[in-house]
């Protein structure tokens, strides 16, 4: 074997390694989730959206709640039997209502316990999946989001808001269908929210879905725990180690230089002073 041939077969090498090691996280995360599910008697569902290398070139692909999502949770759901647990971990930005929409009522008509723990953070239709749990678990530090529609790309709330204060003859009849449809969306989502909250908060359901899609805030706020109990919600700061362990086998793609580093152990008791 000359050089030339070591060359090529170090070249095929590199080429497979993120594939290796994509097979490799992926065996671990699948040992680690039934690992939860035999501790919890329950089917472990993960909807996880990070920016990951998915290919040999290793370009980022940013992915949001899809479709494809809905489907993959959908089945996972009728392969579970009626009176198992769900547990279902989020961590996404949110993306398309009808999807997060589909998975938020299946969730909501299985007749075992459904848990939702987030770990970091899940908004717009990621909340909308949240709210559909029976239980809510999430870290101290992480945060739902509001679920105004967006059309456009603006809020809806905005658009109607933008529109009253013109006359409606000066509007194009483009602006006027954005009104349109935006009054139209804020109604649906109040209705649909108010119907998964309706067990939990009685009478305060219809106000609350009210303050989450009526544009009190701007759609990235971040709607911490305090927050949430403080609209009636129980929600539950004792996230299970194991989730942790789980979304560290979600990483982001590694950087030339990490925007965040430090000594992965834990510590126990006070810092010691460092000697002089």
């Amino acid at each position: 074997m000359n050089y030339f041939d070591i060359f090529w077969i170090f070249l095929f090498f590199l080429a497979f390694l993120p594939y290796l090691k994509l097979r490799m996280m992926e065996g671990a995360r699948l040992r680690l989730i039934r690992t939860m599910e035999k501790k919890r008697g329950s089917r472990v569902i993960i909807l996880i959206h990070r920016q990951e290398s998915m290919n040999f070139l290793g370009i980022p692909l940013v992915r949001f709640i899809d479709i494809n999502d809905s489907e993959q949770v959908l089945r996972a759901i009728r392969m579970t039997p009626d009176e198992m647990p769900i547990d279902m971990i989020l961590h996404t930005p949110g993306g398309l209502v009808l999807a997060a929409e589909q998975i938020a009522r299946a969730l909501k008509g299985h007749k075992g316990k459904v848990t939702v723990f987030v770990p970091h953070y899940a908004m717009s239709g990621g909340t909308l999946i949240a709210l559909s749990a029976d239980e809510i678990v999430m870290d101290e530090n992480a945060v739902l989001g509001p679920l105004d529609p967006q059309i456009g790309g603006y809020p809806a709330v905005s658009i109607i808001k933008a529109v009253q204060q013109k006359e409606p003859k000066d509007l194009e009849d483009k602006t006027l269908i954005l009104k349109d449809i935006s009054e139209k969306a804020m109604v649906q989502m109040s209705n649909f929210v108010e119907s998964l909250l309706r067990d939990r908060l009685g009478e305060r359901a219809g106000e609350v879905a009210r303050k989450l899609t009526g544009g009190t805030w701007t759609h990235d706020y971040p709607i911490t725990v305090e927050e949430l109990k403080g609209m009636g919600f129980e929600v539950s700061t004792e996230m299970p180690e194991i989730v942790y362990n789980l979304m560290e086998l979600f990483p982001q793609p590694m950087q030339n230089r990490p925007s965040v580093q430090f000594i992965p152990l834990p510590y126990e008791g006070a810092p010691k002073k460092l000697e002089k």
